[in-house]
């Protein structure tokens, strides 16, 4: 193969795995390319091409815009979605609270009453025992009297000469 020859003359074409390099040749034959491709790339920056390009580029802008739009249209409606959500689970919580405040406030009462009916059985028990205390202190005065009693008169037959 010589220097000077167009390696894609051999085909007439590039093959598909290079369709992604530039398709300018490396090889001149004298001065030009005799790559057909290149032609292609240099017609890409005439102006008919240009006012082409730029209304593609236009296009591709305004669907860029379009998408990004359309991205934060639904990401707003996602957040608000997301907000009801959230709303609704506090709700649901405060509920649950409120549930819990009530259940406790009537446990609270029950206790209330049940410590009241206690402290009144307390005082009634207290007022017992100092009965108890008191007959107990008499009849011990009682048994206290009747022992000397008992020793009082034998008492008196011992201490008589006969």
């Amino acid at each position: 193969m010589q220097p000077s020859m167009n390696i894609f003359s051999l085909h007439g074409c590039p093959p598909s795995y290079l369709s992604h390099f530039p398709t300018s040749s490396p090889f001149c034959v004298d001065g030009q390319n005799p790559n057909p491709f290149y032609t292609f790339q240099t017609s890409v920056n005439s102006p008919q091409f240009m006012s082409l390009s730029n209304s593609t580029s236009d296009e591709a802008e305004e669907n860029h815009s379009d998408i990004v739009n359309e991205r934060k249209q639904r990401r707003k409606v996602s957040n608000r979605e997301s907000e009801r959500r959230s709303r609704m689970r506090k709700q649901r919580q405060v509920d649950e609270l409120w549930s819990q405040v009530m259940w406790l406030r009537n446990e609270n009462h029950q206790l209330l009453h049940k410590l009241n009916r206690v402290l009144e059985s307390h005082e009634m028990v207290i007022e017992e025992n100092a009965q108890l205390k008191e007959e107990t202190s008499e009849l011990k005065h009682v048994i206290s009297d009747m022992q000397l009693q008992i020793q009082s008169p034998f008492s008196c037959f011992s201490g008589s000469t006969l």
